[in-house]
C-alpha cells in the first residue's frame, strides 16, 4: 500500500486508518525513543497491542464521541473461577469480538463506562467543545519536508468563523493538572498535539493570526467519581512538541534513505543523577 493519501478524511473506518503506511504520532514518539524500537515493531506487528487500558479508554472514546469500536461484555459463565478471561471459551469469545472490530471488556470493566461518558459530557467546558459543529474520528494526511504523514483527531471541528479548537480525549488515573502534567511529560502528549497540528495546517494552508487551529486535551479519571479536566498546553510546551516532531521526521527520513536504525549509543555514557535526586540527597544528608 503506498502513502498516496492527502486531505481530511472525515469517515475513514479506524482500522483502515490504522493499517495505512503514514507515519503516525504514535510511531513517531516511537522513533524519538530508539528508531531501532520503532522498527523492530513495525515489523512486529501490531505496533500497539491490545490492553485493558487501551480498551477501557477506547470503549470511553466510543460512548463519547458516538462512533468507533463497539464494546462487548465477555459472559460471566465463561471466564474462570477466579474470574479471568483465561479459559479457552473466554479466549474464543475474545478472539471473536476482536476480529469483528469490538471491545471485549469484563462486566466489572464495563458497567463505569456510561459514567465517565457522563462525567465528560457534563462539564461545561468539555461538553462546549464536543458540541462544536465538526466530525468526529476525522484522518488527517499530509506530506511534511517529504515524510507522509497521518493524525486521526478524535473530535475536528469544522473550519468556520471561529478558530478551530480540536480536541483529544484521554482516560488517566489521574486527571488533576499535576497528574495529566506527568501523563503528558510520560506519554509525549505534547508530540501528538504537535503533530496532528502540523498535519491539519499543511492541508488547509496559513490561517490568519488569532484563527491558527489549536487542540486541546479532556483527560477523564478511570475510577469514581470520574473528574474530568480540559487542558490546553502553553508556548514552552508547543514549542518542545515542535522540536521533537521535526526531529522525529528528519531521523525517520535519515532511517529510510540509509537503511540504518541506530538503537541507544554504542560507546560508554556517563550518566548524571537527576536534579531532583541531588535535591533529595542534600534532605536526607544535610550535614554530610
Amino acid at each position: 500500500m503506498s502513502g498516496d493519501m492527502t486531505g481530511i478524511i472525515p469517515e475513514m473506518d479506524e482500522a483502515t486508518y490504522h493499517s495505512r503506511p503514514e507515519l503516525s504520532s504514535t510511531e513517531a514518539r516511537l522513533i524519538l525513543d530508539s528508531p531501532a524500537k520503532y522498527r523492530w515493531k513495525k515489523d512486529h506487528p501490531p505496533l500497539v497491542a491490545p490492553s485493558k487500558k487501551f480498551d477501557v479508554g477506547t470503549a470511553v472514546h466510543s460512548k463519547v464521541l458516538g462512533t468507533g469500536y463497539e464494546a462487548v461484555v465477555i459472559p460471566a459463565e465463561i471466564l474462570a473461577s477466579n474470574g479471568a478471561a483465561s479459559t479457552t471459551a473466554a479466549k474464543a469469545f475474545i478472539a471473536e469480538a476482536r476480529a469483528e472490530g469490538k471491545v471485549p471488556l469484563k462486566l466489572e470493566e464495563f458497567e463505569p463506562i456510561d459514567s465517565q461518558a457522563e462525567s465528560v459530557l457534563a462539564h461545561p467546558s468539555a461538553r462546549a467543545l464536543f458540541d462544536q459543529p465538526g466530525t468526529a474520528e476525522s484522518s488527517v494526511f499530509a506530506t511534511i519536508e517529504g515524510v507522509e504523514v497521518r493524525a486521526r483527531f478524535d473530535y475536528l471541528p469544522d473550519q468556520g468563523e471561529r478558530r478551530r479548537v480540536a480536541v483529544d480525549l484521554k482516560t488517566a488515573r489521574d486527571a488533576s493538572p499535576r497528574g495529566f502534567t506527568r501523563s503528558i511529560a510520560d506519554y509525549g502528549y505534547d508530540v501528538q498535539r504537535q503533530w496532528y497540528l502540523d498535519a491539519l495546517n499543511t492541508v488547509t494552508g496559513p490561517m490568519p493570526y488569532g484563527m491558527e487551529p489549536e487542540m486541546v486535551f479532556v483527560a477523564v479519571e478511570k475510577e469514581p467519581p470520574y473528574l474530568v479536566g480540559v487542558y490546553q498546553l502553553p508556548t514552552i510546551w508547543t514549542a518542545m512538541g515542535a522540536t521533537k516532531s521535526a526531529h522525529a521526521r528528519k531521523a525517520y527520513a535519515e532511517c529510510i534513505t540509509s537503511g540504518v536504525w541506530p538503537g541507544y549509543a554504542t560507546d560508554v555514557q556517563l550518566l548524571s543523577p537527576p536534579t531532583w535526586l541531588i535535591f533529595q540527597h542534600e534532605e536526607d544528608y544535610p550535614n554530610e
